[in-house]
């Protein structure tokens, strides 16, 4: 299947179509009649689905929110590290070409699948859509959401929307797409093998929805804990279900041929300048934790780390960064695809490294959090079993799976649950080690929670804060700059200090205080 998948996505990464900041005409006077700009719903599906995953669980995550969120670090060219690369004119991609690409061609095959009456096809793209769009609001706040994508519509200046309107709006699409794919007609043929993820099961795209129905809920809990309840609650109780076992990853697994590999192993071919960040390290190599040696590598010179494995602190200058290039671990070697530019690291293997758009492990991590917190009809004495369920999950994920070592671990008292206050810190920190490789989601475990509380600005970072939120797009300042100038004026300054929506509230969560 992964061959036909590749096939499809390499040969149809279309951008046909104007976007939330195209305003271009597309006339008959600049077509190609060779070059057709349509294709059918299940190569656009197949197209759009590599291409976002590869863009948030990629560059986005492994070349900047990785390093803000410090389970990596830079050696050589720190200015992610230094907050430098975050600007505009480096984040902007993230913005735009989500519009041009992704979200254009979900939307195709949403509008596709609706007309020829076909859930198995428009309802696994809206949960990609919604999963997308995630990222694109809690990096930037209000964005193009109900006028997103609709260039073929005549929209080509969207409006920017409230967050608080398009989570509204996450929830709804979820929930319709959800009852829609409950009621498909058993003789739909649905995306089948042209779906990287689940091969056209809807059951499992289900649970998919209502897993990341669930983790968009627990997002609003400091700021409207009566929606985040009732949120979670549908999420669990829908008979579609929640993830159940590892088995139900959403993942992608890439085919590893050398043309469509995971992102990390690709960025790894080339570049030797990322390194574990001390703040990630700090915590899991003092805990014994099983998953150092899979997220790590040991350093090459033990001078400061006699153990074996340690990382470096993030937001340092350039001259200060490179010191650590011997001393600090790499990335594990799964993450490695055997010979790069700079030496042999891992195996061919880690071209096809899966990438996780979401886990058992993490929504056993919402769900204990909602135990704790008496949410979603869930019973605080559920919160510890769901605790540890959660951590043997991740610790399976990552291939641990000795029984005995996983119970060492869970017993140990800095890990075992502790309840109250105590314990919702040790469940987001706990959640934030297990999304190494989804940085975008481990930042708003931050954000929301505070934790871990040892994340700070370094001493070369050019603001005094971690960033809370990116700058806008500098393609949007010119092409669709009054309804820019209206979100900024209903969010706030166009900086890295202004909270998101779901952010504005810090003193209402337990572990930020």
């Amino acid at each position: 299947m992964t061959k036909i998948w590749l096939t499809r996505a390499t040969a149809v990464l279309l951008v046909a179509g104007a976007v939330a900041c195209n305003t271009d005409n597309i006339t008959a006077t600049n077509r190609n009649p060779n070059n057709p700009t349509d294709a059918p719903a299940s190569a656009l599906f197949t197209a759009a689905t590599a291409s976002s995953v590869g863009r948030w669980l990629g560059g986005y995550d492994f070349g900047q929110t990785e390093i803000l969120v410090q389970q990596l670090a830079e050696t050589t060219y720190p200015q992610e590290d230094e907050y430098v690369n975050l600007q505009a004119d480096r984040t902007s991609t993230w913005f735009d070409n989500s519009y041009t690409t992704d979200l254009v061609n979900f939307r195709k095959v949403v509008l596709k699948g609706q007309a020829a009456s076909q859930a198995g096809v428009f309802g696994p793209a809206q949960v990609m859509q919604t999963w997308e769009f995630d990222y694109l609001t809690d990096t930037f706040g209000n964005v193009p959401y109900s006028q997103a994508a609709r260039a073929d519509s005549g929209i080509v200046t969207p409006k920017y929307d409230a967050q608080k309107d398009i989570y509204a709006g996450f929830f709804t699409t979820l929930a319709s797409a959800n009852a829609a794919m409950a009621a498909d007609a058993s003789g739909d043929p649905g995306l089948g093998g042209a779906d990287p993820i689940y091969g056209g099961n809807l059951a499992a795209w289900r649970k998919f929805d209502n897993s990341l129905r669930a983790r968009l809920a627990l997002r609003l809990v400091n700021v409207d804990p009566t929606t985040a309840s009732a949120q979670l609650q549908a999420a669990f109780s829908d008979p579609g279900g929640v993830f159940q076992s590892n088995s139900d990853n959403a993942k992608l697994v890439w085919p590893g041929d050398g043309v469509s590999n995971n992102p990390w192993s690709v960025t790894l071919q080339t570049r030797d300048d990322r390194r574990m960040s001390r703040t990630i390290m700090n915590i899991m190599v003092p805990e014994n934790d099983p998953r150092v040696p899979v997220y790590a590598q040991p350093v090459v010179d033990a001078t400061y780390f006699p153990n074996g494995y340690g990382g470096m602190p993030n937001g340092l200058s350039q001259d200060s960064a490179g010191k650590w290039f011997r001393f600090a671990s790499r990335p594990g070697t799964i993450f490695y695809s055997g010979t790069t530019s700079y030496g042999t690291f891992g195996t061919s293997a880690g071209a096809s490294t899966p990438s996780y758009l979401m886990t058992y492990a993490e929504l056993m991590f919402i769900k204990a959090e909602a135990a704790a917190r008496g949410l979603g009809g869930l019973s605080p004495a559920d919160a510890a079993s769901d605790y540890k369920t959660a951590i043997t999950a991740s610790m399976n994920q990552w291939g641990i799976t000795d029984p005995t070592v996983i119970a060492n671990f869970l017993a140990q008292p800095s890990i075992a649950y502790q309840g109250g206050t105590a314990g919702l810190k040790q469940i987001a920190i706990q959640r934030w080690i297990a999304l190494y490789t989804d940085g975008g989601q481990a930042w708003s475990v931050w954000r929301r929670t505070c934790q871990p509380s040892t994340i700070a600005p370094g001493p070369s970072t050019i603001v005094n804060f971690v960033p809370r939120r990116f700058f806008y797009s500098i393609t949007e300042q010119s092409v669709n700059g009054t309804n820019l100038a209206a979100a900024i004026t209903a969010q706030g300054p166009d900086n890295f200090g202004t909270r998101i929506y779901w952010d504005t509230q810090p003193s209402n969560a337990p572990t930020c205080n």
